[in-house]
C-alpha cells in the first residue's frame, strides 16, 4: 500500500509540474531546498557517480562552471547508484570524494534514483518532458535548462561538459 501511495504521489507531482522550479530536493547535507532558488539562471543538471568510466567528467563540469558561473550558470549534480552500483557511497562520502578528487564547487544534491520504479519525481519530469524522452541511459547524462526552468536539450553521457554543441546552447541562454 505504501508503495502504491508513493507511486501515485510521484505521478501526481510530475503531472502538476510546469518547470523544474516546482520541485524540492535535498542537498548533499540533507537540507531540503526548492529548485525555485535557481530561477533566472541557466542550469545543467547531471546524474553523477564516483566509480564510473565517466567520473573524470567532474573535472570538465567544474571547468565549465568556473568559466560561466559569473554569467549565472548553475550546475547541479545528482549522485545516483542506478548503473552498475557505481555510486555506492553515502552522501558524506560522495561530498568528500568530490571535494578531494575534483575540488567540486558546484551544487551537489543527495543521492537519488534517476530511473526505475523509485525514480525521483524531478527525473520523472525531466525524462518525460525533454525533447529526447525516455529513461536516463547511464551516469553523467546532462539536461540543459533555461532561465525559466524549461528543458532546452538533453545530452548523453558521452557528450563532454565542454562539448561545442552543449556550450553554444549554454551561451545562448545568457
Amino acid at each position: 500500500m505504501k508503495f502504491i501511495v508513493g507511486v501515485l504521489f510521484l505521478l501526481f507531482t510530475s503531472l502538476q509540474a510546469n518547470s523544474i522550479y516546482d520541485f524540492k530536493v535535498n542537498d548533499i547535507r540533507g537540507n531540503e531546498i526548492s529548485l525555485s532558488k535557481y530561477k533566472g539562471s541557466p542550469l545543467l543538471i547531471v546524474n553523477v557517480a564516483s566509480k564510473c568510466g565517466y567520473t573524470y567528467q567532474y573535472e570538465n563540469l567544474e571547468k565549465v562552471y568556473q568559466k560561466y558561473k559569473a554569467k549565472g550558470l548553475k550546475i547541479i549534480g545528482f549522485p545516483a547508484n542506478n548503473f552498475g552500483s557505481q555510486e555506492p557511497g553515502s552522501n558524506e562520502e560522495i561530498a568528500k570524494f568530490c571535494k578531494l578528487k575534483y575540488d567540486v564547487s558546484f551544487d551537489m544534491m543527495s543521492k537519488i534514483s534517476v530511473k526505475g520504479s523509485d525514480k525521483h519525481s524531478l527525473y520523472k519530469y525531466l525524462t518525460e518532458t525533454a525533447n529526447k524522452k525516455g529513461e536516463v541511459g547511464w551516469n553523467f547524462e546532462k539536461f540543459l535548462i533555461d532561465k525559466n526552468g524549461k528543458i532546452v536539450d538533453r545530452f548523453e553521457s558521452s557528450v563532454e561538459p565542454d562539448n561545442e554543441k552543449l556550450t553554444k546552447q549554454l551561451e545562448s541562454l545568457f
